[in-house]
């Protein structure tokens, strides 16, 4: 299997962007010491502050499966219900000549 990178795109409600915000920040510690984890980084846009982003690259999609299981991913995203407005995933496998 190759390596996957996966660009999420969160957009959250203008009143909850800063509790977004810190619930997303939850995520970055643990995750990025999980087995097949390369890199985990947060982004927020700097013209939006609700449009959040995820840059992640994981070794397989079958690391990037159990990362979808821990209890910090679901906790997290439980937590953020009703307070995003839309939300997608982009799963990506780099070409190379």
């Amino acid at each position: 299997m190759s390596r996957l990178t996966v660009v999420a795109r969160l957009l959250a409600r203008k009143e909850s962007a800063d509790a977004v915000k810190a619930e997303l920040l939850k995520l970055v510690a643990p995750t990025r010491s999980e087995d097949g984890c390369i890199e985990y980084r947060l982004h927020q846009d700097n013209d939006d502050p609700a449009l959040f982003f995820f840059y992640e690259n994981w070794e397989n999609g079958a690391c990037l499966g159990e990362h979808k299981k821990t209890d910090h991913y679901r906790s997290c995203f439980s937590a953020l219900e009703g307070m995003i407005l839309d939300k997608s995933v982009n799963l990506l496998t780099m070409i190379e000549p």
